[in-house]
């Protein structure tokens, strides 16, 4: 199935309610939600991109946020692709590229709709030589999140789909950098609070693009300990998608920045490749990787 195929029935809808503020006006958070969903999956079906990662300890510098330290920088390919017959599960594949001495590591996610699926992520770490589960709330040792390659991005920041698992409210409509925004509070149920760190986060989400252009998240007490950042905000492929994402560890003092370097959907991936061979099988992995590269020319 195409991404045009995926996408035609959301972009009629989307071509129906955007030019009407009135429409727009009666969707309820949870709708809102369900759009801003499906525009992420979209960007994660058969595509492949490359990606820079960079993580630094931050300080404010005439008003501006800069690293205070050389930052660490990696270099990845991710392969991602939608499953199920709503298309709204999520296989996807993330291998560090650069530096040398990091690659080959690998971190494979299962992301399922289904409140009743655990979303599964599996890490390698080439120096160890061996994989290790994660399987979101499956036991008590599984409740902090896996950071993504040591960065301030965690597997429950990735996260998409379980909404049923969520008290959604709209707060308000407001501006953020400029555009109008809905600013919407997720507040988990009992259930989700037990897997997750925070309490409860509050999403401004672009009012046109229904992209998240800035996320507060909140501790037990709280107290405000990470925001994420969203710019470079482009169309492609009937898709908008932030090509810039930066985490800012509010605790610590530490960001991230995920910059998407290169973007290409549409690709044909094949099944096995977002299996836990990929991350163990070093002949197959780089085999399966050219084949992808060769699409992209």
């Amino acid at each position: 199935m195409t991404m045009k195929r995926i996408l035609e029935p959301f972009i009629l809808v989307l071509t129906i309610i955007l030019p009407c503020a009135s429409i727009a006006q009666e969707l309820t958070a949870r709708e809102i939600m369900e759009l801003v969903e499906d525009y992420q999956r979209a960007t994660t079906d058969s595509a492949f991109n490359r990606m820079q990662l960079s993580t630094c300890r931050f300080g404010i510098k005439d008003s501006r946020i800069t690293c205070a330290e050389r930052p660490r920088i990696k270099a990845i390919e991710s392969v991602g692709k939608n499953y199920g017959d709503d298309l709204k599960d999520t296989r996807s594949i993330a291998i560090v590229q650069e530096p040398a001495a990091e690659r080959g590591i690998g971190m494979l996610s299962y992301a399922y709709d289904d409140p009743e699926r655990d979303n599964e992520t599996w890490l390698y770490l080439s120096a160890l030589g061996r994989v290790k589960r994660i399987a979101s709330g499956s036991s008590d040792d599984d409740t902090e999140p896996a950071s993504v390659f040591g960065s301030e991005f965690t597997t429950e920041d990735q996260d998409t789909g379980k909404l049923e698992e969520y008290e959604i409210k709209l707060l308000e409509e407001t501006m953020e950098a400029d555009r109008a925004v809905w600013k919407i509070e997720m507040i988990p149920n009992e259930e989700r609070a037990r897997k997750s760190r925070y309490s409860r986060t509050v999403q401004y989400i672009d009012k046109e693009r229904f992209v998240p252009l800035k996320v507060e998240m909140y501790d037990q007490y709280d107290r405000e300990i990470k925001r994420l950042l969203a710019s470079r905000i482009e169309f492609i492929n009937d898709v908008w998608m932030a090509r810039s994402l930066t985490m800012m560890n509010l605790v610590t003092n530490r960001l991230s920045n995920m910059a998407i370097l290169e973007i290409h959907l549409g690709i044909d991936v094949e099944d096995e490749f977002l299996t836990t061979r990929t991350l163990t099988d070093v002949a197959f992995r780089e085999t399966e990787l050219e084949n992808l590269r060769q699409q992209l020319q």
